[in-house]
C-alpha cells in the first residue's frame, strides 16, 4: 500500500504491483448482474455493489454515517447505502443515466401495482398503431420492422401514461432494459452499439417485456422490507455538487470517470435515439457530453480549449510540474498518430475538472470524513498518466488531510493486440478529510 499525507506529498510513477489475494472485484460491475435491482440495467462503468456495501457497513459500525456519491451513475452506492440503513445521497450529470438510476430507486413500490400497470400497458399497446417514421437511421439499423413496431407501441403507451410516478418510472425502465436484448445487433464491451455486427438470436419484444417486469417484481418483493433511510439521487454536477448540503457526508464511495476516452454519452445513444431525445451521434454533445467530467476526447475538440490556459489554473498548482510535460508530450505524440486524438487537452481538462470536484467535496464532507474512489491510471498513446497520485495530491490541495492508494488489479497485461505496453493498475484511492 502507498501512503501519502500532507507532510509527505510523494509521487509514485511506478505503481506497486497488485496482490491477487486482495479483493479483486471492487472495481468491476460483473457481480452486480446477479444482485436484485442492480441487475435490472447493465452499466459497464459501475463497480461492485457488494464491496460498496461492505465499506458502508464498516463505517456504520464505527459511528453515525451519511454516504455521498458524486458520480452516482445507475445507483450502486445509493442502493448499497439503503441496504445498510444509512442516509445516502448522490448526484449524476448524464441525463439518461440519471433517469435510469432514479427509476431503479423506485423498487420500493408495490410490485402488484407495478405488474397490474404492466398488464394494462400490454393490452392498450396492442390497440395502438405503430409510428415508425419518427425513428432515426440508427434505430432502423438496430431493429427489424416487426420488432420495432412492438417496441414502438409499448413506448407510446408508456409515454401516454407517464406522470413521473414511481410506477411510471419503473414501467419506463422495464422498456429501457429490453432495448439491447431485442436488438438484432450486438453491443460492444463498453455498451457502444455495433450496427454492423448482427446478433444470432435477439429476444422477442413482448416476451422480453413481460419477463423483465416479472424479474423486477420478484426483486421488489424480495427487498420489500421498509427502508430506514431512502436514498436520493439528484441531477447535478460533481464539480459543484449543487443541491447537496454542506457538511453532509461522513463517507464518500464512488468511481469517477477514468481519463481513458470512454464516452459516457455514447454509451446510451441507442436508448436516447429510441426515445427521441436525440436524432443521432452529432447531438450527443448538447444532450449529454457538455454536462460531464471531461474524460473523453469527444468533449474537447482541438479548438475548444487552450492548453496553456487550462494548465495555468491555480487549481492545478499541486500537480502542474508533472502534468504539464505529460500534456506537452501528448500534444507532440498525437501529430504522429492517424487519429490525432486530443488526449493532451482531455488529460489537462480532466484534472482541472477533478480539482473542482475535490473543492466541492471538501464543502460537502464533514471533518473528519473519508473518501474512497475506485480509480486507475491511464496511458493514452503510451504516455503514462499516474491518475491516483495526482488525484490524491489535488485532494490535499483542496483541504483534505492525506491519502493512500491501494492497488487491487493489474490492467493492460493480457491483451495481445494492445496499443501500448505500459502496465496499468486499478485500485482504491482513500482520502482522509
Amino acid at each position: 500500500m502507498i501512503v501519502h499525507d500532507i507532510e509527505q506529498p510523494l509521487l509514485f510513477p511506478v505503481l506497486e504491483r497488485c496482490d491477487p489475494s486482495r479483493d479483486p472485484v471492487s472495481g468491476t460491475y460483473i457481480d452486480n448482474t446477479r444482485l436484485p435491482v442492480h441487475r435490472w440495467i447493465r452499466f459497464s462503468a459501475g463497480f461492485s455493489a457488494a464491496w460498496a456495501e461492505s465499506v458502508i457497513a464498516a463505517a456504520a459500525q464505527e459511528g453515525q454515517t451519511t454516504v455521498f456519491d458524486p458520480f452516482a451513475g445507475s445507483g450502486t452506492t445509493l442502493l448499497a447505502g439503503e441496504s445498510v440503513g444509512v442516509e445516502s445521497l448522490g448526484v449524476e450529470a448524464q441525463p439518461f443515466i440519471w433517469r435510469m438510476g432514479s427509476a431503479k430507486l423506485q423498487y420500493r413500490s408495490d410490485p402488484d401495482d407495478f405488474l397490474s400497470t404492466v398488464r394494462a400497458i400490454r393490452l392498450s399497446a396492442a390497440r395502438r398503431s405503430p409510428d415508425l417514421d419518427r425513428y432515426p437511421p440508427l434505430i432502423r439499423k438496430c431493429y427489424d420492422g416487426d420488432t420495432l413496431k412492438q417496441l414502438d407501441t409499448l413506448r407510446q403507451e408508456i409515454e401516454h401514461r407517464s406522470d413521473d410516478s414511481p410506477i411510471g418510472q419503473l414501467t419506463w425502465l422495464s422498456l429501457v432494459a429490453i432495448l439491447r436484448r431485442t436488438s438484432c445487433v450486438n453491443t460492444a464491451q463498453w455498451q457502444y452499439v455495433l450496427p454492423r455486427k448482427p446478433k444470432k438470436k435477439p429476444e422477442e419484444p413482448l416476451s422480453a417485456f413481460d419477463a423483465m417486469a416479472e424479474r423486477m417484481a420478484r426483486d421488489m418483493r424480495r427487498l420489500r422490507n421498509a427502508v430506514a433511510a431512502p436514498a436520493r439521487l439528484l441531477r447535478s454536477d460533481a464539480r459543484t455538487c449543487e443541491g447537496v448540503p454542506s457538511d453532509f457526508a461522513t463517507l464518500v464511495v464512488s468511481s469517477p470517470p477514468y481519463p481513458n476516452n470512454y464516452d459516457y454519452a455514447d454509451a446510451t445513444r441507442l436508448e436516447m435515439c429510441f426515445f427521441g431525445e436525440i436524432r443521432g451521434w452529432g447531438e450527443l454533445q448538447d444532450a449529454a457530453r457538455r454536462f460531464l467530467i471531461r474524460s473523453c476526447t469527444q468533449q474537447v475538440p482541438e479548438k475548444a480549449e487552450n492548453l496553456d490556459t487550462v494548465l495555468s489554473s491555480p487549481l492545478l498548482d499541486a500537480v502542474r510540474a508533472e502534468l504539464d510535460p505529460v500534456c506537452r508530450e501528448l500534444a507532440e505524440t498525437r501529430l504522429l498518430k492517424g487519429g490525432r486524438k486530443t488526449y493532451h487537452l482531455m488529460v489537462a481538462c480532466y484534472f482541472l475538472d477533478l480539482a473542482q470536484t475535490w473543492r466541492a467535496l471538501r464543502r460537502v464532507c464533514t471533518s473528519p470524513s473519508k473518501v474512497c474512489f475506485v480509480i486507475g491510471d491511464s496511458a493514452p498513446y503510451g504516455v503514462h498518466v499516474p491518475v491516483p497520485d495526482w488525484l490524491g495530491r489535488l485532494a490535499v490541495a483542496a483541504g483534505f488531510s492525506g491519502f493512500r492508494f491501494e492497488p487491487i488489479r493489474d490492467r493492460n497485461v493480457k491483451w495481445k493486440n494492445r496499443k501500448h505496453r505500459v502496465p496499468l493498475c486499478e485500485g482504491r484511492l482513500w482520502v482522509d478529510g
